[in-house]
């Protein structure tokens, strides 16, 4: 990847991105937690966009990829504001968002807030409001304790040899933020893609959002045996054809 631009947000957050030019509608793609536009699937996804002609947006919000700031000073608020930042300075026109795990909840923040910016949805392993529903719900009474009184705690984790951390500023910013507790309309297409074989965000959550929002075109494809990555080769092509369903 050649060196990424930089947006400056208000908060004073610099934020890497990288911008293809092309015909619209544009695509935004929103990486997921701890991850970052120069994944498996962003990348796949530029390429399309080279091969297509089709415009796309990729971004690092703030503490990921070569953004600014420490990942542990972040919080849900702050990469739906970076977000939200991109789409206002980068993108014109109707956008259909693609977004990975904790992408597929900013897209579905940036859907609620602004909808008419919003052509399409594409959600992939979508993981709406998993500060609440799965690190807090999941934490044993010890944990929370330790997290409430020292401000974080260090999780084990499955993609790196790093501890995950979790503050409690990501867990308590969070609540401000969760779009399954209220009503959550969707007035354009949108496309959920899921592994049956994703540990990390298991595919009951992406019955839950199903039936929970409403909207005229949503639908959920569940792929046998897709982990939490959803980066092969068939899963690629799926997301490929997911986006010109919504586009």
């Amino acid at each position: 990847m050649t060196d990424p631009r930089f947006l400056t947000t208000p908060q004073g957050r610099r934020i890497a991105y990288d911008r293809i030019e092309g015909r619209g509608p544009g695509v935004v793609f929103l990486h997921g937690l701890r991850s970052d536009m120069t994944g498996t699937k962003a990348l796949a996804l530029a390429d399309w966009a080279r091969r297509t002609g089709r415009a796309l947006l990729r971004f690092d919000c703030s503490g990921h990829g070569r953004s600014s700031e420490r990942f542990e000073d972040g919080a849900i608020g702050d990469w739906f504001e970076d977000a939200l930042m991109a789409l206002d300075r980068l993108t014109e026109g109707p956008q259909v968002l693609v977004g990975s795990s904790m992408g597929g909840w900013l897209a579905l923040l940036l859907a609620r807030a602004i909808p008419g910016r919003v052509k399409g949805l594409v959600g992939i392993a979508a993981a709406p409001d998993f500060t609440e529903d799965s690190m807090w719900a999941q934490t044993t009474e010890a944990q929370r304790t330790a997290l409430l009184r020292d401000g974080f705690i260090q999780l084990p984790s499955d993609y790196s040899d790093a501890p995950y951390v979790v503050t409690r500023r990501l867990i308590e910013e969070g609540r401000a933020h969760l779009v399954l507790r209220s009503p959550l309309p969707l007035p354009f297409p949108v496309r959920l893609l899921h592994g049956t074989a994703d540990s990390d965000v298991p595919p009951a959550v992406a019955l839950r959002l199903l039936d929970h929002a409403t909207g005229p075109d949503i639908r959920l494809t569940l792929v046998k045996d897709a982990d939490h990555r959803f980066s092969s080769p068939a899963c690629l092509a799926l997301i490929e054809t997911a986006i010109s369903e919504v586009s």
